[in-house]
């Protein structure tokens, strides 16, 4: 049946598996730091400071991995990125009295400079796979890409817990290291060769756009992941913890549940956006997705003094229309990207979402501890306001159908 694909098809695939493989030990790790760090008498500010450098070479990463991916080839981009994942993991299995603040700190931020590497590279190999012009059909690839990432790293949650329980946090990170090991050796046999390499010399000033769409709606995309992460990375599993007195594992179950349904929804985004009406989406879309989420942080704050379980679907809310217009968003970069250093505009376009979810983790720990959890979910709705408005001028053309 294989033989029967196309070799762009073939392609895909094995971006994609590589993708979902590394997503998979991504969330599994976070969920296992989480945890572990937790038991052993870290508290959740604490916990969440382990990723700082994770968030923040991510920005570093994406702005510098796009002229990376000019300069090497896509391929060779998201294999080291796997090989880095791999060492990431690989400093963690020494023993707890090796495992310092430092030390973690620094092992995460592999693993954030690793999985930006790999994210940067499938995203904007999938350009190069598609006909220029069909946007209908990369819609659906993104859309397919992005959402079954989001699904398997909801996965790696419950696989970091249940690898916890079974054999450890040591043995945990010695067994995802050897099967990434084992996905890495496969890519660098399978993935083609100078995938989105680029002859000329890149300028550093290309590094930075230079298109009006693509700097407007990295703008949004780093206000609408400030506005998840102000709230929901820090502020809402202390308040679940310390209001209501869950457990680690009941929040962490419901936060994976929670990414598994995002998932879904990102990946069936084309049906809500455009499919209906066969068209595909353009900047008007981006604008109306952001106006219907503003009102969502403010259903979860007043939901808070009625009852836990309002608050759980309220949140389930905000994620589905989060969902919506994160996938949307992905499209569009991928759309508005240059096809020659197509790494440049996509790698520029997630720097500005690894510096939302940065500001977002951080605000989110003082907001929390100076004024409160409403107080995050405010500053959430000012935030999807600024990224509706400066989606207002995105490109409004796109006629093409589905």
């Amino acid at each position: 049946m294989l033989k029967n694909l196309s070799s762009d098809l073939k392609q895909y695939l094995v971006i994609t598996g590589n993708y979902w493989a590394f997503t998979l030990t991504d969330g599994a790790l976070r969920m296992l730091v989480v945890l572990y760090f937790h038991q052993l008498g870290y508290d959740a500010l604490q916990v969440a400071f382990l990723f700082l450098f994770y968030e923040f070479f991510g920005i570093v990463t994406n702005l510098l991995g796009g002229w990376l991916g000019t300069k090497l080839g896509l391929n060779r981009t998201m294999n080291i990125g796997l090989l880095l994942q791999v060492f990431a993991l690989l400093m963690l299995v020494l023993p707890d009295s090796y495992l310092s603040i430092a030390w973690v700190m620094f092992a995460q931020a592999l693993s954030g400079i690793a999985k930006d590497l790999n994210k940067m590279s499938a995203k904007s190999a999938i350009k190069l796979f598609v006909k220029e012009g069909d946007q209908g059909q990369l819609y659906k690839w993104v859309a397919i890409l992005t959402g079954s990432k989001n699904t398997l790293k909801g996965m790696g949650f419950f696989l970091g817990g249940l690898l916890l329980t079974l054999i450890g946090f040591q043995s945990a990170m010695l067994l995802m290291a050897s099967v990434l090991l084992v996905v890495f050796c496969c890519s660098l046999f399978l993935l083609k060769a100078d995938l989105g390499k680029i002859e000329r010399k890149v300028k550093f000033k290309e590094l930075f756009s230079k298109s009006d769409a693509i700097n407007r709606l990295s703008l949004a995309r780093l206000f609408l992941f400030a506005s998840r992460d102000v709230w929901f990375v820090v502020a809402l599993p202390v308040y679940f913890s310390e209001t209501y007195g869950w457990s680690s594992w009941t929040i962490g179950t419901l936060i994976a549940i929670w990414v598994i349904v995002y998932g879904g929804i990102q990946s069936i985004a084309p049906y809500f956006t455009g499919k209906k009406s066969g068209r595909v989406p353009d900047g008007r879309s981006a604008a109306l997705w952001a106006f219907a989420l503003i009102f969502t942080p403010l259903f979860v704050f007043f939901s808070l003094p009625v009852s836990p379980w309002l608050v759980v679907i309220c949140l389930f809310i905000f994620g589905a229309l989060f969902a919506i217009n994160s996938s949307l968003h992905s499209y569009l970069i991928v759309s508005y990207a240059q096809r020659e250093g197509v790494s440049l505009d996509i790698g520029f376009y997630y720097m500005a979402n690894a510096m939302g979810r940065l500001i977002g983790t951080l605000l989110s720990g003082w907001i929390f501890v100076t004024m409160g959890l409403g107080a995050c979910l405010v500053a959430s709705s000012v935030f999807i306001t600024l990224a509706m408005l400066f989606s207002l001028k995105l490109p409004k053309h796109q006629t093409q159908t589905i």
